[in-house]
């Protein structure tokens, strides 16, 4: 008689049946993999702190009774006009190309709504989204697509974008499926072919190049916006250092877990450092230039609630930034649109499509038929909810910890569950006063 096993044949971990469907496709196609949203492994992150909370030896703030602000300004350092926001989380950088028109405006329109600013992304400025925007930040690329000092003008702050989480040292890619008659008007590039943008930008070789740059946009626009610079996680402490010895009013700092429109999966999983790695470096490099709340810290890449922003402004940021996430507030990957979803090949919750241009949401597409599912006032109504959650959340965790205002966050009002965050984060395992690396030890 046959003998049943007790187990199941093991699986390789190394040559797992991902890995194993990898190497046959690139073995069939001879081409990588392009894909778009961010890092899809697990990396220490957010979840890794914990917040604690005062009792006796802190005193903490009485639920809503008391208040706990949540305002905060960028551009303090040089500009004539610096950008006040009601609470401290923006919209990231997000192109009309990798996302509809009406995924645009609905942007603007929740950013409006919650008293925060939204970001162009590549391929210039819409007239929905700057119509929508309150506050409009203008992203300065290396592709130059669409850009003109009329628009830099009319731009609230400039952002001059060096690198991006999800592809420091890498530009960004729109397949041609997705360059339409007003896509590639507004890019000047031919209608219908796929296109890459360029890693870094024409006109310098370096910070000193840099610090040029930023005069130059200073003059354009009268001194009068902040210049933001950002940059991918990848060398956060002497990136920023540089940043800031260049002239940045503002360092926007991305992490792996950042999303992208498309770029090659290897680029995604294996290039660049996590969120929770590159925000004690960069804060280090600003307090050693004694530039820390003087040049403000905006950190993204993977922020998905109140508590990762909490614990962002703990660590030493002054606001975050949000691509992914509202784009899955406005609708994007809901499991109502799974068959559709499964016809592309992929599955609600993936972001496999976002380079395809058959969204069924409606957001990350240029189709119109597509396209018209996207309601940017029902979008909008939806992303402005979705942010007030989120600084409802910051906010009962700062009242928790005794702050009466957000900011007033701080390193010591957390500890860490895992070694590696805790060496990331430089705060206490839980349980110690230790973490690696800690001076002294």
């Amino acid at each position: 008689m046959d003998k049943t096993p007790d187990t199941e044949p093991r699986q390789s971990w190394t040559f797992s049946r991902e890995t194993n469907s990898e190497i046959r496709r690139a073995a069939e196609s001879g081409i990588y993999d392009i894909r778009g949203g961010g890092a899809k492994r697990r990396v220490p992150h957010f979840d890794d702190l914990v917040f604690l909370g005062a009792s006796i030896s802190r005193y903490p703030l009485e639920g809503y009774r008391e208040k706990c602000e949540t305002a905060v300004t960028l551009g303090t350092r040089f500009a004539k006009k610096p950008i006040e926001l009601k609470i401290p989380i923006t919209i990231a950088g997000m192109s009309f190309g990798a996302l509809s028109g009406q995924a645009k405006e609905a942007l603007g329109r929740g950013a409006t709504l919650a008293g925060t600013s939204t970001t162009t992304g590549d391929g210039g400025m819409t007239p929905e989204e700057r119509g929508h925007s309150d506050k409009l930040v203008y992203q300065y690329l290396p592709s130059r697509y669409g850009m003109n000092p009329d628009d830099l003008r009319r731009a609230d702050a400039i952002e001059i974008v060096v690198g991006q989480g999800a592809k420091p040292g890498g530009g960004g890619m729109l397949l041609g499926q997705k360059i339409t008659e007003r896509v590639a008007g507004m890019r000047d590039l031919p209608e219908g072919i796929d296109q890459r943008s360029a890693c870094r930008h024409p006109d310098w070789t370096g910070p000193d190049d840099l610090e040029i740059k930023i005069l130059e946009l200073r003059e354009i626009t009268n001194w009068e916006k902040p210049i933001y610079v950002k940059i991918g996680g990848s060398r956060p402490y002497f990136d920023t250092a540089l940043a800031i010895k260049s002239g940045a009013d503002v360092i926007v700092l991305d992490g792996m877990q950042g999303g992208t429109a498309a770029t090659q999966d290897v680029f995604i999983e294996h290039v660049g450092l996590p969120t929770l790695a590159c925000i004690r470096p960069a804060v280090q490099a600003l307090q050693d230039l004694n530039m820390h709340r003087e040049v403000q810290l905006v950190v993204s890449g993977g922020i998905r609630n109140g508590a990762d922003v909490a614990k962002a402004l703990a660590l030493g940021a002054d606001a975050v930034a949000i691509g992914t996430a509202a784009l899955v507030a406005l609708g994007d990957n809901d499991p109502k649109w799974e068959e559709e979803y499964r016809k592309l090949g992929t599955t609600y919750g993936a972001y496999d499509d976002w380079h395809e241009g058959a969204d069924p949401a409606g957001i990350t597409t240029q189709d119109p038929v597509l396209a018209a599912r996207m309601d940017p006032v029902e979008g909008g109504r939806r992303l402005r909810n979705y942010l007030n959650v989120l600084t409802l959340e910051c906010q009962t965790l700062a009242r928790a910890c005794g702050k009466s205002h957000v900011h007033n966050l701080e390193p010591e009002d957390l500890c860490a569950l895992t070694m590696e965050a805790a060496a990331m984060a430089q705060v206490p395992l839980a349980g110690t006063d230790w973490y690696p690396g800690k001076p002294g030890f």
